[in-house]
């Protein structure tokens, strides 16, 4: 229930995203946004579908490296299976998938999972961490662009909302966390000693060495290389995207970026990226003069384009995860990790 509960609220984030832009539009507009889908080019959106298959491949690569420092040597196939189950899930709720992930390899590689969820927060500080460098070049080389749309969008809405707030407010806010934190220490102490408390320190032991693999892999150039591979495929995914459209071919490798980073956003905050992502890709293309309803049409093919892929290659991979490890023998398996 508090799943569903969660989903649903995501979901209605999302949905209210898609009415916030569209319940005002005029019927030309609406014309407009149905126009550009109609005379999009969805042939060259196979490109974009390859390289992002390409793109989830490497990051199941990357994954396997920071296992190996703990001894365990997952299937490539059965890892990339994983990581695309794990997107599939994401549909439905963010940041499910990761979790999902971690279980299917744990199930099938007979890897304990907690170890599994502590690489899995590793891989994802780091993939924060490029986030945010490329955040900032993005700003420092377009900052007569993008930091205007930055404050309009971003510091404004945070501005007024924490001016609005008041004195009174602010200070039972500051209030309730600190009794927050005070009541975790406790509940902490009590179950210290108790069953669920040495499962909990077990736990969080194994995630702890998962976090500290990456310190200690041997392949660590490979891990950096793979990790900024990852990030140019999602990039040249975005500029590729460019050419479906007659009215976006022109842009360049910064509104690329530009659209890559602040869409990026968008994937997090609701299940898939449903109307937020649409949302900030069409503010962020309108600031490189493209028109609105085309800006927003466009961020549709893109998303639509993502969607489908996750879903055609997440549904295979559940499919033929359990084909897969029923037909391999243990030596087979062994082999693929090669």
């Amino acid at each position: 229930m508090p799943k569903f509960l969660k989903f649903i609220c995501f979901l209605a984030i999302g949905l209210g995203l898609v009415w916030l832009v569209t319940h005002n539009l005029t019927d030309k507009e609406k014309d407009d946004i149905f126009n550009s889908l109609e005379h999009a080019n969805y042939w060259l959106l196979i490109p974009v579908i390859i390289v992002g298959i390409a793109s989830h491949w490497y990051r199941a690569v990357r994954w396997k490296l920071i296992m190996e420092p703990m001894g365990y040597h997952p299937g490539t196939l059965n890892t990339f299976f994983a990581v695309m189950v794990g997107y599939l899930a994401n549909l439905a709720v963010p940041r499910l998938g990761e979790v999902t992930r971690c279980g299917i390899v744990a199930r099938y590689e007979k890897i304990p999972v907690d170890k599994l969820v502590g690489t899995m927060i590793a891989e994802r500080a780091v993939d924060m961490l490029l986030l945010l460098i490329l955040m900032v070049i993005t700003v420092i080389i377009q900052i007569d662009v993008i930091g205007g749309l930055f404050i309009a969008e971003i510091w404004h809405p945070i501005e007024n909302k924490l001016g609005n707030a008041g004195s009174s407010r602010s200070l039972i806010i500051i209030g309730a966390i600190i009794i927050l934190i005070l009541l975790t220490y406790i509940v902490f102490r009590l179950i210290a000693r108790s069953k669920i408390g040495i499962k909990i320190r077990a736990l969080a032991h194994g995630v702890w060495d998962g976090i500290r693999s990456i310190g200690q892999m041997e392949k660590k150039g490979w891990f950096i290389f793979y990790s900024i591979l990852i990030w140019m495929m999602y990039f040249a995914m975005m500029y590729l995207g460019f050419y479906c459209m007659e009215e976006t071919r022109y842009l360049g490798l910064k509104a690329a970026l530009a659209v890559l980073i602040i869409g990026s956003v968008g994937m997090i905050v609701t299940p898939g990226g449903t109307g937020a992502y649409q949302f900030l890709v069409q503010r962020t293309l309108m600031v490189y003069g493209v028109l609105d309803t085309t800006a927003y049409a466009f961020g549709w093919i893109v998303w639509s384009a993502q969607t489908l892929l996750v879903l055609i290659v997440g549904l295979g991979s559940l499919v033929a995860l359990p084909l897969l490890n029923k037909a391999q023998t243990p030596s087979e398996k062994a082999g693929q990790t090669v």
